[in-house]
């Protein structure tokens, strides 16, 4: 069974790699429903705690999460066997389309195909989101902090980090002072 869990990891990781159309955000459910539901390595809660973590760390998300996963499974050996499931089918496919890409995209069928994917990668990410604030149980009383947070971040530019931290802090403050 130990043995077979880093074969099972990479493979898991590989098929969840191969399917990065829109980036991490967008490997949400399919990490979830492979991870959580299918092989039940971590449960939801916990899911969602990694999902944070994987958030604030510096790197690839879903390198971070498959990671953070197969430490928690095998320590060294499954972090390695995780990431390396996840990354290397990106590399891969970055590296052919890296060789070819320019030839292709002024072929119109091509072109057109790359236009119909962008919605559907808008979607692959939206879901997740609205999985997100459901499971940290955003409310109408405090789904203006998730707004702001957006909109300052999107139409101001204040870099994410000082968000992460305000929202932080202001989470502090909220349960030390205010919520009794």
């Amino acid at each position: 069974m130990k043995s077979n869990f880093y074969w099972t990891s990479f493979k898991t990781f590989f098929k969840i790699g191969a399917f990065t159309l829109g980036g991490g955000y967008a490997m949400i459910p399919i990490i979830q429903s492979e991870v959580v539901d299918k092989h039940k390595w971590i449960d939801k809660e916990e899911f969602l705690d990694l999902i944070a973590i994987a958030q604030s760390c510096p790197g690839v998300f879903a390198i971070n999460i498959s990671t953070f996963i197969g430490y928690k499974m095998r320590k060294e050996k499954g972090a390695i066997c995780s990431a390396l499931g996840t990354a290397l089918p990106s590399f891969m496919i970055i590296l052919l389309i890296a060789m070819c890409f320019h030839r292709f995209m002024d072929i119109p069928w091509i072109a057109a195909m790359f236009n119909g994917i962008r919605p559907a990668v808008v979607a692959l990410i939206a879901v997740p989101t609205f999985n997100l604030a459901k499971s940290a149980n955003i409310t109408l009383a405090n789904c203006w902090i998730p707004i702001l947070s957006a909109l300052l971040i999107w139409a101001m530019h204040v870099n994410p980090i000082f968000v992460i931290i305000a929202a932080g802090v202001g989470g502090y403050i909220y349960g030390k002072f205010l919520k009794d």
